[in-house]
């Protein structure tokens, strides 16, 4: 059953338009008496399509569904900006991964550089991204896709969160293994955990100690070095299986 994030919910009734009626009328040939799922303020509900006028699809709630999919801890991955398409890979799949937040930020190694005009038109591509991939694995919220910070930026924002986490590769060429492991032991329902990934060359030594000093651990992610799409999804997983296959 196709699954939709809708805005406009109204006394039992979801009005789907713009993308979401073009992609219900055209692409899938519903029409009225045909079921979707409709997703508002992390709630899903099974409906019937009432009424489709030209530019909206009205939909009756049939059933309210309880179960939940959100991972129970607010996972943000903040990724210096790649190369190429691999920051909309990070975005789709750490999407499906259960990722609530992205935060590219620049590097002083980003090869990427984005001015204001630029930013626009990528950060609306990487949240309609976002959304596709949340509605595609029936996720109950839509993750939130912001445009490029700068590094100072991304400081600022990291006070927010109850764990802070670098992915840095030096870590995993020492040995080091036990970061991540003992931070997700500490972690609790409910809590927000910000992980930061460098660019295709890394963070710089500079950068690193400004994170060590607003209070991020470093971690390694395994005996081997990740590239900077892989190793978000690594981090994902790693929380997936902590949090909830092992409890």
């Amino acid at each position: 059953m196709q699954r939709y994030f809708v805005d406009k919910f109204d006394n039992g009734r979801f009005y789907l338009g713009g993308d979401d009626c073009h992609h219900i009328v055209k692409v899938m040939r519903m029409e009225p008496g045909d079921s979707i799922i409709c997703t508002t303020n992390g709630r899903s509900a099974v409906c019937k399509i009432a009424e489709i006028t030209g530019e909206t699809v009205i939909a009756d709630v049939v059933e309210w569904k309880d179960r939940t999919s959100e991972l129970p801890v607010k996972v943000t991955i903040a990724s210096g900006l790649p190369k190429g398409d691999k920051l909309e890979w990070v975005i789709q799949k750490g999407t499906e991964m259960g990722a609530h937040q992205f935060i590219p930020f620049a590097a002083s190694r980003s090869v990427v550089k984005l001015d204001e005009k630029k930013q626009g038109k990528k950060a609306e591509r990487w949240q309609k991204i976002a959304k596709e991939a949340a509605e595609q694995s029936h996720r109950g919220i839509l993750p939130k896709v912001e445009s490029s910070f700068t590094f100072q930026e991304l400081l600022q924002v990291s006070k927010n969160y109850d764990f802070r986490l670098c992915a840095y590769e030096e870590e995993s060429r020492a040995g080091e293994t036990a970061v991540l492991s003992s931070t997700l032991q500490e972690v609790k329902t409910g809590h927000s955990i910000l992980f930061v990934f460098g660019p295709e060359g890394g963070l710089s030594e500079a950068e690193v100690q400004l994170l060590k000093e607003h209070d991020f651990k470093l971690c390694g992610l395994g005996p081997r070095i990740l590239r900077t799409e892989t190793a978000p999804l690594y981090a994902l997983a790693a929380v997936s299986y902590h949090l909830e296959l092992m409890r």
